[in-house]
């Protein structure tokens, strides 16, 4: 689904991205984690087209966004800024969804369709004006918005800055949802518990440099590679490893539970 082949960015003479290469193949949900400057954000904008490569090349959906327009990768990719009021154009919510819609198709009885059912779905006035409602329910309206097109890539960058728990955990489970449904996600974060309970890949990047790629489990038990990054694992990562033999699994709270079940039943 996302290719890059040795992919630079500079601007300003400043080297952002250097040298990375990767591949997600299509239903994978992966986080790109990394400190802050990393360069996070331009990878993000370098697979929907945003941002073009300086060297190097970036395949996504089959097409080489150097050699196509952005709007081409914008039919089958959603990406969600960090700040949601950067893409809310409209001053009533269901003609924000609709806005989104009318972007990529043109049946108007389609786009009713779906238009009502993401109301629904999100729990959302169709009446409302977007700029009162709080962040997290502006949040919440930007990715009914892009869901509803029902992309095959969803490019998240830092999707829950600001919200509180259950805004953060409604979010994840709608982005968890169109996953399981087959779409790719690639997600940028720095909540390390969000990325162990809901990634299955890691990506860990540092100075512009992927440093390393490879399962959740692997990569947040990595303790000097995430110290390399700047990073700390989640606490229950930390935890698990300084307990050692018999919680050689733990990624979440649920697997940690579950070992200490088997440890008490052992014991007994």
């Amino acid at each position: 689904m996302i290719r890059f082949d040795n992919v630079h960015y500079s601007t300003n003479n400043i080297n952002i991205i250097n040298g990375v290469s990767f591949e997600l193949r299509k239903g994978d949900f992966t986080a790109l984690i990394g400190a802050n400057g990393a360069g996070k954000s331009t990878l993000a904008r370098l697979c929907n087209g945003l941002l073009k490569p300086s060297r190097g090349a970036v395949n996504v959906g089959g097409f080489d966004t150097a050699l196509v327009r952005t709007s081409r990768i914008a039919k089958f990719t959603g990406f969600l800024f960090q700040n949601p009021d950067r893409q809310i154009c409209k001053n009533r919510v269901c003609d924000e969804i609709r806005f989104s819609l009318e972007c990529v198709m043109e049946d108007r009885a389609e786009i009713e369709m779906r238009c009502e059912r993401t109301l629904e779905e999100f729990s959302l006035d169709g009446e409302r004006d977007p700029f009162s409602m709080s962040r997290g329910e502006r949040q919440r309206l930007v990715l009914a918005s892009i869901l509803a097109t029902e992309p095959e890539l969803l490019l998240l960058d830092e999707p829950t800055t600001g919200l509180d728990y259950r805004e953060c955990m409604h979010i994840m489970e709608c982005i968890s949802g169109i996953n399981r449904k087959g779409a790719t996600v690639l997600m940028v974060s720095h909540d390390m518990e969000i990325v162990q309970d809901f990634a299955r890949e890691v990506m860990v990047l540092n100075d512009g440099e992927l440093l390393a790629h490879g399962s959740t489990k692997d990569i947040l038990r990595d303790g000097p590679l995430l110290a390399s990054a700047s990073l700390l694992p989640p606490q229950i990562t930390e935890l698990a490893v300084r307990l050692g033999a018999g919680y050689e699994n733990v990624v979440t709270v649920d697997d940690m539970v579950s070992a200490v079940k088997k440890k008490r039943e052992g014991a007994e």
